[in-house]
């Protein structure tokens, strides 16, 4: 991506509060990872030759009939703004219809989904100078958006939302879709218009549940009916044809529904919700805890996230886990704990909790001898607790001579170090800890618990700096470092000084995501295992010795392709998995990377991951999501929609009929929502 420019804080804060959309800041505030989401900027305007392909055909038009259209087919309810009545049967139809419908090409959708508010210039020139023949309303979409009355947090229809998130906040009946498309700026990943963009193309199904009076579901019907003829009437006036779209009313209670088309229902009528309807944000969770779920880096002594009781019954495995004596949660409020509390906590019965100073804590060049003397008498006393030692008296010896034990040993403690994510705030006590217990290196340290303990972590280059400084320390105090460094510890060697804290992602065992900056490490990548490079629209810069060293054969370029909204990347997928697989065939890591490792690096991730298990698009998105450390992955909208648009591709390869989990809308709302926690505003 040779335009994405980190600008985020190495720390972020503690997550706000995800305002007025669909996350629960109380349910997620133990597991939000302590990520960033890089700025990405599309780079200058293109210059007057044209980079992708003409602008949309005319011949491709509106469907000529749908299950909602033409509108004889249903009973008008009022002789006013046009509402219709449909039953339970004809709302599975209609959404049956609409998920087992090809999407529109790329092409046709683009730019006008990225959003073109007649005032934003900036946006409009990016995208015109690229698009001769614009057109700003595309006539190829007909969807179903479907409103509940209120409160969706129960008796939630799959993809339902609220009237407030498309119509303005007058409560007037003579109602608007709201104008969300970003009159300054520029911007390629407004998600949270999506919803808006496709409402406006839509036929609109409203709903309530038995506890809401009739005459609030006839007030948003007539809010939304009129809505729609505003925009109609509008577009006409510029003259734009956008098809007729209408208003309907759901006449049979919501219990019928669940009673008859429960594959319909994301959340029941009494707040269960539907596992077999993607919810984003607790595919991302369970993700997390699967990529990071606890496990033995030295003996007794554990990593992993912290416990959460919403999220680790769906795991499949956790009676794996040991029963742990003392769980130490690593947290950026946290204090070193004093002498007399680790007696206690040692000593006590039961499972004890304490906390610990998060990674970044120790800050060069001001840290003191305190924070790092409490940072090694930590791992001191853990490691007394999982490796208790049998004491002898040589005075006591029974008729043959044999030494007798004073005293039998204390039981060995199991440890757990966890927090949310189960790796960024506890690097620095885990790394430091697997130093001194095992008496490494902070270089050998380092890949040891990412190739051989299958740890994926990512440290501050604060935490970099603090243990090369001392690391000449942890190995003297080691219990098996014999009181002096061994001779043989050769320097930090080049990877290290060159390596800002982040490893690349282990994604697959295969496949790694990464940044520029991590390709142009080839001796990270050899200690690492990986073999190959997968270069998409930014060439790693070796010297031409390393090049011919590691083969040509082991390296891919996929050129042309910017993040800038544009540049379609679909036709260069299939080339980039059969790399992947070739590499897999061989035994071989490859390194798939841009320039930051979020966009278009990482869509060419999500596309392997969906190939390779099977997975739905946002199944695949959460997949990968969750494993990319430290950032926040962001395919731009234009690479989601070509990732949803490839899954039916995928799908007609292994014979499967064409039916999506979620409409384009409610994955993009659902980033959306994943997104807020982790921006500025808020």
């Amino acid at each position: 991506m040779a335009t994405l420019v980190v600008q985020a804080p190495v720390r972020t804060s503690r997550s706000p509060s995800p305002g007025n959309l669909t996350i629960d800041p109380n349910k997620i505030k133990s597991i939000v990872p302590n990520k960033h989401i890089p700025y990405c900027s599309p780079g200058p305007i293109p210059k007057e030759t044209p980079v992708t392909p003409p602008a949309s055909p005319d011949s491709d038009e509106l469907p000529t009939s749908s299950v909602l259209y033409p509108l004889s087919k249903h009973r008008r309810l009022q002789d006013g703004p046009r509402i219709y009545g449909i039953g339970a049967e004809t709302l599975k139809e209609a959404i049956e219809e609409v998920s087992t419908r090809p999407l529109s090409d790329p092409q046709l959708v683009f730019p006008w989904l990225h959003g073109l508010h007649p005032e934003n210039y900036i946006q409009q020139a990016f995208f015109t100078a690229r698009r001769k023949g614009l057109r700003q309303i595309p006539k190829c979409l007909r969807s179903v958006t479907i409103v509940k009355c209120r409160d969706i947090a129960r008796a939630r229809l799959r993809g339902a939302i609220e009237a407030h998130e498309i119509l303005d906040s007058t409560g007037n009946e003579d109602a608007s879709f709201l104008e969300l498309d970003p009159k300054e700026g520029f911007s390629v990943r407004n998600f949270h218009i999506q919803i808006v963009k496709m409402a406006t193309v839509s036929d609109i199904i409203v709903y309530k549940d038995d506890c809401t009076k009739f005459d609030v579901l006839k007030r948003t019907a007539i809010r939304i009916a009129n809505a729609q003829k505003k925009y109609r009437e509008t577009a006409q006036a510029a003259g734009i044809d956008i098809g007729e779209f209408n208003t309907f009313v759901l006449t049979c209670p919501f219990e019928d529904i669940e009673d008859e088309y429960p594959e319909l229902v994301a959340v029941s009528a009494k707040g269960k919700h539907n596992p077999a309807t993607p919810d984003l944000l607790q595919l991302e969770r369970q993700e997390m805890c699967t990529m990071s779920k606890a496990s033995e880096i030295s003996h007794n002594v554990w990593l992993g996230p912290t416990p959460d009781s919403t999220i680790l019954p769906l795991l499949e495995d956790d009676e794996d886990l040991p029963d742990f004596d003392i769980c130490i949660e690593a947290s950026d409020l946290a204090r070193a704990p004093d002498a007399m509390t680790l007696r206690k906590t040692a000593n006590a019965r039961g499972r004890q909790k304490i906390e610990f100073p998060s990674s970044g804590s120790i800050m060069p060049p001001t840290w003191s001898h305190s924070e790092v003397d409490s940072l090694l008498e930590m791992c001191r006393w853990m490691y007394q607790l999982a490796n208790p030692e049998i004491e002898e008296d040589d005075s006591m010896s029974d008729e043959d001579g044999d030494i007798q034990m004073k005293s039998l040993p204390p039981p060995a403690k199991k440890i757990l170090l966890h927090c949310g994510d189960g790796y960024t705030e506890t690097t620095l006590l885990a790394v430091t800890y697997f130093m001194y217990a095992e008496c490494l290196p902070l270089h050998e340290a380092w890949i040891r618990l990412h190739r051989d303990e299958g740890r994926n972590f990512f440290a501050y280059p604060s935490d970099v700096s603090l243990l090369t400084a001392i690391q000449p320390r942890i190995m003297q105090e080691s219990p098996k470092g014999n009181g002096g460094i061994p001779s043989s510890v050769p320097p930090d060697p080049l990877w290290l000084k060159r390596m800002d804290g982040s490893l690349p992602s282990r994604i697959l065992s295969y496949m790694y995501l990464g940044n520029l900056s991590h390709a142009n490490n080839p001796e990270l990548l050899k200690v690492l295992g990986i073999k190959r490079v997968l270069s998409v629209g930014e060439p790693v810069s070796w010297p031409k010795d390393k090049l011919e060293n590691w083969g040509s054969e082991n390296f891919l370029f996929v050129d042309c392709i910017q993040d800038n909204g544009v540049d379609p990347l679909t036709d260069e997928i299939e080339r980039c998995l059969e790399f992947l697989e070739k590499g897999k065939q061989d035994g071989s890591a490859t390194l798939v990377h841009c320039r930051v490792g979020v966009s278009r690096s990482a869509t060419i991730c999500i596309a392997e991951v969906m190939a390779s298990k099977g997975l739905s698009f946002p199944r695949a998105y959460c997949y990968v999501r969750a494993r990319r450390l430290n950032v926040i992955i962001q395919p731009h909208l234009r690479f989601a929609y070509e990732l949803l648009k490839w899954e039916e591709k995928q799908k007609a390869k292994r014979g499967e009929p064409l039916r999506r989990e979620l409409e384009w809308a409610n994955i993009a709302r659902e980033i959306a929502a994943m997104n807020k926690p982790y921006t500025r505003s808020g």
